[in-house]
């Protein structure tokens, strides 16, 4: 009996000076948004502080928390939630830590289960009439004004491409380019000085090889491949090429044939006149080009 008296005394001291921890859940079953709360109290904390997860944080994330209130005083906390679940199914609140002072404190797991309580003849009716609202044209351009810039920049960027496309290219074959760039090649060779050292083989070798290519380049004739014979003949052909162009090419190509076989030997007079001629003959080549682009025209 004694042995009785002294367990019911010790349990009753326990009781009494440790914290108590109770939680409520109100509802087990919910319909699809409806508000539930949860309500969790501790008493006899002896002015301990409660740590636990923050406001709108309890709760796992299926659970959309409404209002998260909590009243503390020196012997009792106090935490009410109010929560609502947007999916069907079943879902647990797991156990909740709470730690009061060196104690850890833990509630009872829950379980609810969420039904979709709507059905297909429920009857869905508008709040409030649709209202007609006139439309000014700034209100139409805050609507569509994306859309609009989008069609813009799109044509833009074809057109931009056309333009590339139809004139970038030309630009690099324009007959100005290849008569610069040729004169940049003779202008190379002049400063080698073949002729004031009198190497006229290597002068003429050079001066048709860039003849040849700038024919190619700006009359669009395969001088690089032809024999001089048949350029001569293809030139007199196509007349793309002025009768004084075609003359100064015939002579210096004919003359430079000679001087690789070694069957002339032009003096210093002659390798400059040459190369003035084919140099008058590159600057006037444009001419030619004109010329041609009309008669295609005409």
């Amino acid at each position: 009996m004694k042995k009785i008296l002294f367990l019911l005394s010790f349990f009753i001291c326990v009781n009494a000076f440790s914290q108590l921890l109770s939680s409520n859940l109100e509802k087990k079953t919910l319909a699809l948004g409806e508000v539930n709360h949860l309500v969790i109290k501790i008493d006899n904390l002896k002015s301990n502080a409660v740590v636990t997860a923050p406001k709108n944080e309890l709760l796992p994330f299926h659970f959309e928390e409404i209002k998260d209130s909590v009243s503390i005083n020196a012997n009792t906390y106090e935490r009410k939630i109010e929560f609502s679940v947007y999916e069907e199914g079943t879902f647990k609140i797991p156990e909740l830590e709470f730690k009061v002072g060196q104690k850890l404190l833990k509630t009872i797991p829950y379980e609810i289960e969420v039904i979709n309580t709507a059905t297909k003849e429920d009857q869905i009716n508008d709040i409030m009439k649709n209202k007609e609202v006139d439309l000014e044209v700034t209100d139409y351009w805050q609507l569509y004004k994306w859309y609009l810039l989008a069609v813009i920049a799109f044509v833009c960027l074809v057109i931009t491409v056309i333009m590339i496309v139809k004139y970038g290219r030309k630009s690099k074959d324009s007959p100005v380019v290849a008569t610069n760039q040729t004169l940049k090649e003779l202008d190379s060779l002049k400063k080698k000085k073949y002729i004031e050292d009198g190497n006229y083989r290597l002068f003429y070798v050079e001066l048709i090889d860039i003849s040849r290519k700038f024919i190619t380049k700006q009359y669009r004739i395969p001088a690089d491949v032809l024999l001089t014979d048949d350029l001569i003949v293809l030139m007199k052909e196509n007349n793309t090429i002025s009768q004084d162009n075609e003359k100064i090419v015939e002579d210096v190509f004919l003359r430079g044939d000679l001087v690789k076989f070694a069957k002339t030997f032009p003096d210093k007079d002659l390798m400059e006149k040459d190369f003035a001629e084919i140099r008058d003959f590159v600057k006037r080549s444009s001419k030619d080009i004109e010329f041609e682009n009309l008669r295609k025209d005409v």
